[in-house]
């Protein structure tokens, strides 16, 4: 796959946040009238789009009866052996960086606390956040 686009209210808030992720802008440009960029790091590439007056997002991770696009998926099993501690560790990064005064930051919203899932013969741990328009975000590792 060669990138996931999200659609953002506020493009500057969303770089803040993926960078948080490891993610660093590679390319900025405009889509039409509106700012743009790609972002690259360890779990792939994706690309943010600013959308001019922005309505808020669907809530697809809390409504069960929500059609379209759910979540993206992110495979941290080679980055990490504990999903609960890589994600405690992930909260600690965003509570500091949103104290500072300039940061575009809020602290990180958990939609699902690390769990274990058992999908055919593998067993998964994981966890569930809101990104900066609260587009839920997956985190997965295979167990064993």
């Amino acid at each position: 796959m060669h990138h996931a686009s999200i659609r953002t209210a506020n493009i500057h808030r969303a770089i803040a946040f993926y960078e948080q992720l490891g993610f660093a802008v590679s390319e900025r440009f405009t889509a039409g009238i509106t700012l743009a960029c790609w972002m690259e790091g360890p779990l792939g590439r994706i690309e943010l789009i600013q959308i001019p007056e922005p309505r808020p997002a669907a809530d697809a991770f809390g409504d069960e009866h929500y059609t379209g696009y759910y979540h993206l998926s992110f495979d941290i099993t080679e980055a990490t052996p504990d999903l609960p501690t890589w994600l405690d560790n992930l909260q600690k990064c965003f509570a500091q960086a949103a104290e500072s005064e300039s940061s575009e930051l809020q602290p990180l919203k958990v939609l699902l606390k690390p769990t274990q899932q058992i999908i055919g013969d593998r067993a998964y741990e994981v966890a569930f956040i809101a990104d900066a328009d609260g587009l839920p975000l997956e985190f997965i590792r295979v167990l064993g």
